[in-house]
């Protein structure tokens, strides 16, 4: 089994987050983290995007990002990844998981705390080709974690 943990850092949409509910369900995340303000269950408006997966998806919150990556280190979490467009990044598809694993995502304005930055095994990404270079962080979501699914080998399924 692989084990994947989303860690949300400072989300402020609940909507974007019920969202990530939802994907973290799909692909059998292990469970969410919410850090900072990000909105966790119980929430009306993360349970109206949600459509159920809060209720099947464990979900803990900590004070920020940093704690969270400490704590999942203490536990046994192989590879810690930030999810950022930042030079650099390597694009989902073409990185090397290992597992345990985790992935940070962020705010969409401010990013993710660079002290979490610093502690990431690494920065995994989506190649922007547009002006803005931007996408909706459940969308990003949902590309990048489908490209780590998907680069599971078969004979390992």
């Amino acid at each position: 089994m692989y084990e994947i943990t989303i860690v949300l850092d400072r989300l402020r949409s609940a909507y974007n987050v019920g969202n990530v509910f939802r994907i973290a369900e799909a692909i059998g995340a292990k469970e969410i983290i919410a850090c900072g303000y990000t909105p966790s269950p119980p929430h009306p408006k993360l349970a109206k995007t949600a459509m159920g997966t809060d209720l099947l998806v464990p979900c803990r919150t900590m004070p920020d990002s940093s704690a969270a990556v400490d704590a999942l280190r203490a536990e046994g979490c192989k590879m810690i990844l930030c999810a950022d467009a930042l030079p650099g990044s390597v694009p989902a598809w073409e990185m090397r998981y290992e597992y345990p694993l985790a992935i940070v995502f962020g705010n969409e304005a401010l990013g993710i705390l660079p002290e979490t930055l610093a502690k990431a095994d690494g920065i995994v990404g989506l190649p922007m080709f547009g002006a803005k270079s931007s996408i909706n962080v459940g969308n990003a979501a949902a590309a990048i974690l489908y490209a780590v699914v998907g680069r599971r080998a078969p004979e390992e399924e």
